[in-house]
């Protein structure tokens, strides 16, 4: 593994601990609650396998792999830049108890057929799929920086791609969970369509009175459940203080999941 330099990067513990990651220091996307969140929607038994699309640094899927110990996860990226942040993750010794379930496919997410097949995204194979594709449309927030950008802006028709390789790599009755902006909820709906049903949708708020800032949602491959809209999540239970709420907390940290309310 290349040499650590402090100049470029950081080597970040989460979990309190229990893995750690190695990111870019001052450009590209810095992992934080979003994937802990994300990687909070996994509940299962036995050696699940999951895949994590769009994995960056890989934050998500080892939140999962960290709090699941039988859990398999497959972390899916297309920059070769942010595979290689993955790659050096699973190398380093405070990750070696977990770094044997995790392997890395360097690949688009937006791949039909056989290219995606080829890919190493085979069909039929996951029980969970796990997502934070950019969610900024493309003229907000613009920077200079092009990883960042990469992974914060939104392309055309990009849940409708994403969700469909989900239902293609995913096993009749798998999950698929995800974390977005509460104005790509119209969006992710119909990408869902008649691949997925049974949708829950958990609102995030920062504080009660003001507005969501994100939604969880989840749903099941072939269900034909109808869409359930939960209660909401609060981050800051005080309004004058930047604490975490006590369940936001755990699932920080990997002490709680958020699981399904049905199936």
């Amino acid at each position: 593994m290349p040499a650590f330099d402090q100049t470029a990067e950081t080597i970040d513990a989460f979990h309190r601990g229990r893995f750690h990651l190695v990111q870019p220091k001052g450009r590209g996307h810095r992992a934080g609650m979003d994937a802990m969140l994300l990687a909070s929607l996994v509940d299962a038994e036995g050696a699940a396998s999951v895949a994590d699309l769009g994995a960056g640094a890989g934050a998500a899927g080892l939140a999962v792999a960290a709090r699941l110990t039988d859990a398999r996860v497959t972390l899916v990226e297309r920059s070769p830049e942010m595979i290689a942040y993955a790659a050096r993750s699973l190398g380093l010794a405070e990750n070696a108890t977990l770094a044997g379930r995790i392997s890395l496919i360097e690949a688009d997410v937006t791949l039909t057929g056989r290219a995606r097949v080829a890919a190493g995204l085979v069909d039929d194979v996951f029980d969970h799929v796990i997502m934070n594709p950019p969610f900024n449309d493309a003229g907000d927030r613009k920077t200079p920086d092009a990883l960042k950008a990469e992974a914060h802006a939104m392309t055309e028709d990009l849940f409708e791609s994403w969700i469909r390789t989900a239902g293609a790599i995913m096993v009749p009755g798998g999950q698929l969970s995800l974390i977005a902006r509460p104005q790509s909820i119209a969006e992710i709906i119909d990408a869902c369509g008649r691949r997925f049903g049974g949708l829950e949708v958990t609102p995030v708020y920062p504080r009660a009175g003001e507005n969501a800032v994100r939604i969880l949602v989840t749903a099941i491959k072939g269900s034909r459940a109808r869409l359930n809209l939960r209660a909401p999540l609060l981050m800051h239970d005080d309004p004058a203080s930047h604490k975490f709420s006590a369940f936001i907390d755990d699932l920080n940290n990997g002490r709680a999941s958020y699981p399904r309310r049905g199936r």
